[in-house]
């Protein structure tokens, strides 16, 4: 009753504002209305008591004009009930328009007068085109339906898809929804597509798809657009929310009007005064919201006039994408580093695309999105995905000094207590062109330690060329060590990384500890280096599992697109069980990444100790 007494005493404050006469009567006759007829009683709770209470109050109430009194008062019933579609207005000879009644004239010139108010055209590409201004109701549906399948429907029927313009529809009947509904939906099972309340017969309807239609449907299979704009209204907002909340439609345009099932304009009493109250409200079954008042939201928003062109653009991709994908899946079979897996990602990525799931993606960036979610959902590797084709960079024309300063920044080296030796960088390379001057401002400065901590915990990857090198710093050279065998699927062959026997620069050997560190972004080539230095038992691992990324992937053109994907070739060894690909690296001893650095010194302190 809380708020039934606030809305009232607001329209009774808000009267008062002015300087002539007016009955609270009248107030209370325009509260009696909102209660029996407003679509959402429950903001009402209380009203009766309320206006019981306001009809003994026989004061006279000072007010100026009449106009500006509606305007106040319909400011009061906003701000109460926030409903911006319930209105107060002082209209002296207005003269209610009576309900349509069927035009009794032939059913050929109704479907001519219909036709006046739909657009029908085949447009370029074989995509059906309808503009509609006025959605017709299941009387005048039966009454020249035939006419209109062969004038209208029937030439958009064959088409491969369909753009439907309600962005001038403002006017309709409530059971045309399920007609206009039904038509881009099966036959079976029935769907419930709309509930409407409807206040003044307290009765709730339930709107389900048609199993029968005059003519055939147009189906799910076929891609739907339907344009808006600001002044799409009523039903025709009721038709969009429905298909689009359905997945069958793509709403392309600006936001709707948020406008009404059914609005009355119902006169006060014997006065000029009339209330536009909301009388039926439409709920959803599926979100279990309503489009009312804050309209439809296009999925792909732009201005009105550019709605066209942009539906246009996104049926053309539409009609790419099935052969699109399977261009990608065949190149996942062909090139993805574990064949198995590779084939069955490519045979499932087709019944995903069969299965409807692409018939919604209305943009490139939504396809490359959809197709690496999919590729991620099927391998479980998070390094097959569509990427940009990002152009190599031109070789550096950089001077002896100008490398010696870039090798500077890019490696960090210390000597710690104790003779421990720090060696961080964040990027594998192709260090070959470079070794010489890393030798003598990297290497040099931590050769001659005892121990050694090699911190990767930043390093992301990149190159592969320089494993072998790096990993063979760390044997002796009196043999040669097989360090990994790493499978290629283009070529399907494997090929064994060796150390190397010549080096730039002395070996810190294999006999001195070595400790590297790891974090959850330590990927690509530095798992590697990890991967091969903990199996063959020459380093300890410390900090967290490594990211599970893979070898540097290749790119591929998606056909003749400008879609790409980033496929990874190669895997190391699995002989002796899965490797770091996808599930990363365990540590020896799991710590915090920013625990990992101080763990080790410890580690190696206390080893220090034990020797002395």
């Amino acid at each position: 009753m809380a708020q039934a007494l606030v809305l009232l005493a607001s329209l009774l404050i808000f009267s008062n504002v002015a300087h002539c006469d007016f009955s609270p009567k009248v107030i209370v006759d325009m509260a009696k209305i909102l209660m029996d007829n407003y679509c959402s009683p429950e903001k009402l709770a209380g009203m009766e008591e309320a206006i019981d209470a306001g009809s003994s109050n026989t004061e006279i109430l000072n007010i100026s004009d009449p106009a500006t009194l509606a305007s106040v008062l319909t400011d009061g019933v906003k701000k109460t009930i926030f409903d911006s579609r319930v209105k107060v207005t002082y209209e002296p000879g207005f003269v209610p328009a009576a309900p349509p009644a069927m035009p009794d004239i032939p059913p050929e010139q109704l479907a001519e007068m219909i036709k006046g108010t739909v657009k029908v055209e085949v447009l370029d590409g074989n995509i059906g085109y309808l503009k509609i201004q006025h959605i017709i109701g299941e009387e005048m549906a039966q009454k020249v339906g035939p006419i209109l399948l062969e004038y209208i429907w029937d030439k958009v029927l064959p088409t491969s898809a369909m753009i439907l313009d309600f962005r001038s529809a403002v006017s309709g009947e409530i059971s045309g929804i399920p007609y206009i509904v039904s038509y881009y939906t099966d036959s079976e099972p029935p769907i419930h597509i709309d509930s409407v309340y409807d206040r003044t017969s307290d009765v709730t309807i339930e709107l389900w798809s048609m199993p029968t239609l005059l003519g055939k449907r147009y189906g799910t299979s076929k891609p739907l657009i339907i344009l808006t704009s600001k002044n799409t209204l009523g039903i025709a907002e009721d038709v969009v929310y429905c298909l689009k909340n359905l997945k069958r439609a793509t709403i392309v345009g600006e936001n709707t009007a948020g406008g009404s099932i059914k609005i009355n304009k119902i006169k006060v009493g014997d006065t000029d005064f009339y209330v536009t109250v909301p009388v039926a409200k439409s709920i959803n079954p599926i979100t279990g919201k309503s489009w009312e008042i804050n309209g439809v939201a296009p999925n792909v928003e732009v201005a009105a006039e550019d709605a066209l062109d942009a539906a246009i653009a996104i049926i053309k991709l539409r009609a790419e994408i099935p052969g699109l994908v399977q261009a990608a899946a065949t190149l996942v079979a062909d090139n993805y580093a574990f064949p198995s897996i590779g084939d069955d990602v490519a045979e499932k990525l087709g019944a995903v695309v069969a299965s409807g799931e692409y018939n919604l993606i209305f943009t490139k960036e939504e396809l490359e999105a959809k197709l690496s979610a999919d590729l991620l959902k099927l391998s479980g590797d998070k390094c097959l995905k569509a990427t940009s084709n990002i152009p190599a960079r031109p070789p550096m024309n950089l001077t002896p000094e100008m490398f010696i300063e870039l090798v500077k920044v890019s490696f960090h080296t210390d000597v710690f207590e104790n003779n421990i030796g720090y060696l961080r960088f964040d990027m594998f390379g192709d260090f070959e062109h470079v070794a010489k001057i890393i030798a003598e401002h990297v290497w040099n400065k931590v050769v001659d330690t005892d121990m050694l901590i090699v911190d990767l915990r930043n390093n992301v990857g990149g190159s592969t060329s320089s494993i072998a090198g790096f990993c063979s710093y760390f044997f002796d050279s009196d043999k040669q060590i097989v360090l990994d065998h790493v499978y290629n699927r283009p070529s399907n062959t494997t090929s064994d990384l060796l150390a190397l026997t010549q080096l730039t620069g002395r070996r810190y050997g294999s006999k001195k500890s070595v400790i590297i560190l790891t974090s959850g972004a330590t990927a690509g080539a530095a798992e590697e280096f990890v991967f091969i230095m903990k199996r063959l038992g020459r380093a300890m691992i410390i900090g967290e599992t490594t990211r599970g990324g893979c070898h540097p992937p290749e790119t591929f053109r998606v056909g003749e697109s400008d879609i790409f994907l980033s496929i990874p070739i190669s895997h190391s060894d699995t002989a002796q069980g899965p490797s770091w690909e996808g599930a990363g690296i365990a540590p020896h001893i799991p710590v915090p990444a920013d625990a990992a650095l101080d763990t080790a010194k410890a580690i190696l302190f206390k080893h220090f100790s034990g020797q002395n």
